[in-house]
């Protein structure tokens, strides 16, 4: 009983809006890496597209990039399948897959290590949440 409890409520969690999203950038064939701003920002699919990827492919007109929302699966098979044509030079196809949001946009600038009063100050929600499950199993005891 007492576990059949404790999966209800993990389950009524993870329904209630708590899954995991990941926002990309998505765009074909843009020159320039024009697709980083705002209107090219998509919500992937839930539980499904949980990284992002960005491909640039160097062609006689200059750099050409495709950004999209991915499955971890089928963008490292990718990535790699890729590596040896990643060379730089022309027809060169680079595939890289990141799983933070808007990570395919353009790199950010190198931030200094966060301080320790700002790692305290996050919230931990998979803390909270596994702590709430065992009160809540101890209590069914």
């Amino acid at each position: 009983m007492r576990l059949f409890t404790v999966s209800t409520l993990l389950l009524f969690f993870l329904k209630s809006g708590l899954a995991l999203q990941i926002q990309c950038y998505q765009c074909e064939e843009m020159t320039h890496n024009d697709c980083s701003t705002p209107e090219f920002i998509v919500n992937c699919t839930i539980n499904v597209q949980d990284m992002c990827q960005k491909e640039v492919l160097v062609k006689a007109d200059g750099i050409h990039y495709r950004k999209s929302c991915a499955s971890s699966g089928a963008c490292l098979i990718a990535s790699s399948g890729y590596q040896q044509f990643c060379t730089g030079k022309l027809n060169s196809v680079c595939i890289s897959c990141c799983n933070t949001p808007l990570c395919n946009g353009p790199r950010q600038k190198k931030r200094p290590p966060p301080s320790a009063a700002s790692i305290l100050n996050k919230p931990h929600f998979p803390f909270l949440l596994l702590s709430v499950l065992l009160l809540v199993s101890q209590t069914l005891c």
